[in-house]
Parts: C-alpha cells; structure tokens; sequence
C-alpha cells in the first residue's frame, strides 16, 4: 500500500473524537478518561479496535543458527543482558507490533511502530509492578497508543509515556537497543536467539504493507514543519532531544560529540520499499554509544531511529542536525 493511501485513510482528530469518549469506554472499562496529558481530539482511529493487531505475549524463539527464511540483512530490533542476547526480526514486529517478554529475569516490553519506523525496548515494569501491555488500536500523530492489561491506561510508544488514564504522566525506562541486520547479530552473538511467529502462516511474514512509503513525499504531513531539506519520512536518529539526518550520518560516517559517538555502516534492508523485505534499498545500520567513566569503556545508549515527522511531534523543542 502507498503511503499516501495509508495516511489519507486516516480520519483527522475532529473525525476521531467524534468516537466519543462513551464508545472507547465500552471497550476500556478500567480507563479513567477523566486523567490525561494530551487531548482526546488528538487521538486518531483507522478502524483498528483494541488487540486487532494482536501483541505478542509468549514469545518462541530459535537459535540463531538454526533460523530458516530470514534475509542477512533484514532488520532485527536486538536486545542483550546479562550474556543473553534476542532479536526481534521487523518482519515479525510490523504485524504485531508489542512482545511482552522477559530476559535474564528483567520483564521487558519490545515495542514497534511501523508508521513511524519507531522501535523501542522498555522496562516493563511501572512503579515496580510488572505489567502486561497491549495496543489500544489507536494512534496519536501516527504512533501506536499501548494500553496496559492492569489499569487499562494508554501508552504513548514514542515516548513510553502513560497519556490516559490513572497511570497518567509516568514513563517507563527506555533501555539500550540495537536495529540492526540480522547477520550483525548473528555475528555479535552466535549463541543468540531469534523470534519467529508462534504460527507462520498467521500473517504474510517476511512482507510489507508500507511499499514505498519511506520515498514518498509524505502527503497529509504537512503539519509537521521540518526544516528546509529534510522530508517527513527522512529517517533520523533520535538521542535524547537531539537527532541528526540518516543522510548527513551517513554522508560522514561518524559523529563524536563529548562523550556520545554515533556511526553509520550499510548492510541493512529497508522496510518501507519493496514488497518483500529482503529485497528492500540497503538504509545502513547505526550504533550510538555513549563513555561509561565507572566502567571505563563505551556502551550502547538508547536510541531510535524513526520519520523525521515523529521526532517533531514528540520533541517539538528538540534539535534536529542536517549537516
């Protein structure tokens, strides 16, 4: 699908408040509408209702080497602690989206959002209660809204913030992760372990619905007013409120600041272009990492990278880098 197709069939804000707050409490009974950070006008539905795309909450995995189908260089959203190492193929997060998880005893929540290329690994824990999260359906400025099972709260998964309800205004901690080609991974860790679907025939896997998207102009985006030369779908790399140009990374191949190095390396297939990915333009594979002086050493640091249109959204004061 064209991604124009996939934003203009999209109701604007005024459309999708007119859902109003009776119906969405139908289908969330345990959510306080009345506590919020944002406005319910902002949240927009495209038809999708709570679990439609359907998390993911007991995870099968295989060994790295023993791992059939999946592309060299299709991308892997990887995680690593305590000497245990997982990869989590894109081709299986852009139809499911959230893995409720845990590694090395630490509950984590694996979160993706293709129509803003956003992914993020979590704590998932929230005032020390593991919680279990689901997706509400339902989108603010593109980006999935996650819902927990305990509170039935509503997520921000750019942010990892609570927006509604009465878990309102926390953040759940964002943790080091990689995108990266699954035969980085490989190579990093030859002990590793691979998601793959419970059931593979559930969900065309290994394909995309965003053909194209990430060349588009980004019709119905025009809101989010980015500098001259950069185009909402121009992938950057988020730290922090900062973020710097896929383009101008990898026109330089490294940036070093203070203590925080970022750098750029090709051998990665895009998402967003062909139908099938392992056939997707080669975007690169980035790694940001940042001094630890009790450690003496550098270490990986949170980062993501997404449109350049999310990152105006949700870090409206944040700068963005093009040279």
């Amino acid at each position: 699908m064209a991604a124009a197709l996939i934003f203009a069939s999209i109701p604007e804000p005024s459309s999708a408040f007119s859902e109003n707050v009776q119906h969405w409490a139908r289908e969330f009974p345990k959510t306080d509408f009345t506590k919020r950070t944002v406005d319910l006008a902002g949240i927009r539905a495209d038809g999708a209702k709570r679990d439609t795309i359907m998390p993911i909450h007991k995870p099968k995995f295989e060994r790295v080497d023993k791992v059939q189908g999946l592309g060299d260089l299709e991308p892997v959203l990887s995680f690593s602690l305590h000497f245990e190492a997982r990869a989590y193929p894109l081709r299986v997060l852009l139809w499911h989206e959230i893995v409720n998880d845990t590694i090395a005893e630490q509950p984590i929540v694996v979160t993706y959002c293709p129509l803003c290329n956003s992914g993020v690994v979590f704590e998932r824990r929230v005032s020390g209660k593991t919680v279990v999260f689901g997706n509400t359906g339902r989108l603010r400025h593109f980006d999935m809204v996650m819902y927990d099972r305990d509170t039935e709260s509503w997520w921000q998964q750019f942010t990892g913030e609570a927006i509604i309800g009465t878990l309102s205004g926390k953040r759940l901690k964002a943790l080091p992760s990689r995108v990266e080609s699954f035969a980085r991974f490989r190579e990093r860790h030859p002990s590793g372990r691979v998601l793959v679907p419970n059931d593979p025939t559930a969900r065309p896997y290994g394909t995309t619905p965003y053909v194209r998207m990430d060349t588009s102009k980004g019709e119905g985006l025009g809101l989010y007013r980015l500098p001259k030369g950069v185009k909402p779908f121009d992938r950057v790399v988020v730290v922090g409120k900062e973020a710097w140009t896929l383009k101008s990374l990898k026109r330089k191949g490294e940036i070093d600041r203070k203590n925080l190095t970022i750098w750029w390396e090709p051998g990665q297939n895009s998402i967003h272009d062909t139908k099938w990915i392992h056939f997707g333009r080669d975007v690169g594979n980035v790694i940001a990492r940042r001094y630890n002086a009790s450690l003496d050493k550098w270490v990986d640091t949170v980062y993501d990278i997404t449109f350049a249109f999310a990152f105006k959204a949700f870090v409206p004061g944040g700068t963005l880098h093009r040279k």
